[in-house]
């Protein structure tokens, strides 16, 4: 069977080449994460950028030793982008093997048919599709991961002395991150093999006397369960996207679009119908005769139409959740600074302020402690202030406890701390400071949080000065006097602006770290999207020859056949972006709600070039890879060849 699996393949070149493309730059992409996050583990650097602590144990965990690396040492950065990028890699490239593979059986159901006709059994069926599947998905990986070893010392030398790897990054052993991302891909094709072997398994003999590739009119009820599940998944993590959720938000925004997809595509032939139904009004109306063959196209095979649109959902859903999730969470940053400070006046730089016309001056020392837990240990940023001071000129409202009692091994958390690690006022939370001497510092407040203004530990300026006493303050937080116009004193300093100008500036650059940080994450999916959608269109254009054969041979011009593919690969492209449309705006204004809960007059910032962007570039790619081979198909082909 397996040689009969090889032939095959063989013989289907062009309908399995989209299928080793997508699944070779797939494992390209989650070798070249593996690879590089392999490196960065590996990272250890000199003994005196790092700070080795005990945890403190407790419970199950018992105490072990942990090596924290400073900030300008730390390559965590990296390591959770390149997760990332794996993650969205890898379920993009789930859908598109899968939707490929059911493709590739849907083209065949005729041949399929008459395999069963000289006696095929379903069971021989299903597993000549898996060692067809299994060919295929041993050439891809094996490529794609010698593309990912030879792309690895280009991406390590791109990413070294960034913010995200403020290191150099050497490559690291490669065979156990290569082999994972071989197996992976392996796996990967047979789970989306899968599903099309069973399909295939239950084509009946008849069908090998079926000229036209009729769809079954119902779905099994398995896969609708299993779409009921993953909606069902997806709406509660939607209901967990709230206020509450800190910091949790974003993670939820950004991987519930994916729940959210699945269930989509499985239902993708209960769904399409109707959407495409809807879309098809106006074309009708307007085209008359191909919008209506193209309508007819679309709803009478939802299967193929779910597994031409199925990169076109992923992709929009995905990529437009994160860019809207990341420009609100802009939005609030830049909110939340605004309400975080309350002097009118920032200086920048470590200079000492003083004068005539200032009042006070909230100079406060930054430093880095290591904070330890019962089973982790991880560095913290702290400032050290004076509250007398700090309490006038940025908003450090105690939300429990009193910042004034801020003296001596004392700290004051964040309200967000508070609630991830279960601090109380009154506890003590073990921490070592840079000079490696250990401290227990009782909580003594725990205060509101304002991102990009307090740090989350606070500690009293005397004991950050006795640790830290070459530190100089990043910036300082001035109070003119009484009667002193801010405008007229920011000019008398040096390195000074108003309030709302350095709040503007921390806000842009919020921004700009998210689209890179934006780039980083979609860029390789967003390519990788782009070829799966190019392939799948192209390779459904392709199978279709003796139908745009049999058209010309009733009459239909070759521009007739090309207006019906171009409003019909227009019409499964709008289909897929309306869905992924709908994801995003949910997953937008929930996000926007649980970011800006608290903050009042927050902009309301709506990417709509990259947005309008990701759909015009999904459009265009849909009807260029359809019409592309169906003019090439229309001018080497004449209606007599429907007899061959």
């Amino acid at each position: 069977m397996f040689y009969l699996s090889r032939q095959t393949v063989s013989r289907h070149r062009s309908l399995y080449a989209g299928s080793f493309v997508a699944l070779a730059v797939g494992v390209f992409l989650l070798g070249l994460a593996a690879t590089a996050t392999a490196a960065t583990i590996a990272y250890r650097g000199p003994a005196a950028s790092a700070i080795t602590v005990t945890t403190l144990g407790g419970d199950d965990a018992a105490p072990r030793q942990i090596r924290v690396p400073f900030s300008d040492a730390d390559v965590s950065g990296l390591q959770v982008v390149l997760n990332m990028v794996g993650a969205i890699s890898g379920f993009i490239t789930i859908f598109v093997i899968a939707s490929t593979f059911a493709f590739a059986v849907a083209s065949r159901r005729q041949e399929i048919g008459l395999l069963r006709l000289i006696g095929a059994t379903p069971r021989q069926i299903r597993r000549m599709v898996l060692g067809e599947a299994l060919v295929v998905a041993l050439a891809a990986s094996l490529t794609g991961a010698v593309a990912a070893q030879l792309a690895t010392p280009l991406l390590l030398a791109k990413a070294s002395y960034t913010e995200l790897a403020p290191v150099r990054l050497d490559p690291a052993s490669p065979w156990l991150p290569l082999a994972i991302a071989v197996v992976a891909g392996l796996l990967v094709a047979m789970l989306g093999a899968r599903s099309a072997a069973r399909r295939a398994g239950r084509v009946g003999p008849i069908d090998a006397l079926r000229e036209a590739a009729l769809e079954p009119p119902r779905i099994g009820v398995v896969r609708i369960i299993f779409g009921l599940l993953f909606m069902g998944g997806a709406i509660t993590m939607l209901s967990l996207i709230r206020p509450s959720s800190g910091d949790g938000a974003v993670p939820l925004a950004m991987f519930t679009p994916m729940v959210m997809v699945i269930a989509l595509t499985l239902l993708a032939p209960l769904v399409v119908p109707v959407v495409g139904r809807l879309w098809a009004l106006p074309l009708v109306a307007w085209t008359r005769v191909s919008g209506r063959l193209a309508r007819s196209n679309v709803v009478a095979a939802p299967r193929r139409s779910a597994s031409l649109a199925a990169p076109i959902l992923a992709i929009s859903a995905v990529a437009g959740s994160m860019v809207l999730s990341l420009s609100f969470a802009a939005d609030s940053a830049g909110a939340t600074i605004r309400d975080g400070v309350r002097a009118p006046i920032v200086v920048t730089g470590g200079a000492p302020v003083a004068g005539p016309g200032v009042k006070a001056v909230d100079a406060a020392v930054p430093l880095q402690m290591v904070r330890i837990d019962r089973d982790d240990a991880e560095l913290e940023d702290v400032e050290g202030i004076d509250p007398a001071v700090a309490t006038q000129t940025r908003d450090l409202t105690a939300l429990s406890g009193d910042v004034g009692q801020l003296t001596g091994n004392t700290v004051a958390i964040g309200k967000e701390m508070s609630g991830f690690e279960g601090y109380k006022v009154g506890d003590e939370i073990p921490l070592v400071f840079v000079d490696r001497t250990p401290v227990k510092l009782r909580v003594v407040a725990i205060v509101t949080d304002a991102f990009g203004v307090n740090a989350s530990l606070l500690i009293p300026l005397d004991l950050a000065r006795k640790h830290a006493p070459k530190a100089e303050p990043e910036r300082q937080f001035v109070l003119p006097a009484d009667g002193v116009d801010p405008a007229s004193l920011v000019k008398q300093l040096p390195n000074a602006q108003l309030a709302a100008d350095w709040e503007a500036d921390q806000a842009d650059g919020v921004r700009k770290g998210n689209q890179f940080g934006l780039i980083l994450l979609l860029g390789p999916a967003g390519l990788y999207s782009a070829i799966a959608i190019a392939n799948t269109l192209l390779m459904g254009s392709l199978q279709r020859r003796h139908e745009f054969v049999t058209s010309r041979l009733l009459g239909a011009t070759p521009a007739q056949i090309r207006r019906m593919v171009l409003w019909e690969s227009s019409l499964v492209g709008a289909v897929a972006l309306s869905l992924g449309t709908a994801i995003t705006v949910t997953v937008g204004v929930l996000i926007r709600h649980a970011m800006n809960a608290g903050l009042a007059d927050v902009p309301f910032t709506v990417p709509w070039g990259v947005l309008l962007g990701i759909g015009g570039l999904c459009l265009i790619l849909a009807v260029g890879s359809a019409l592309a081979p169906t003019t090439y198909i229309l001018r080497r082909s004449q209606p007599s060849a429907v007899m061959e």
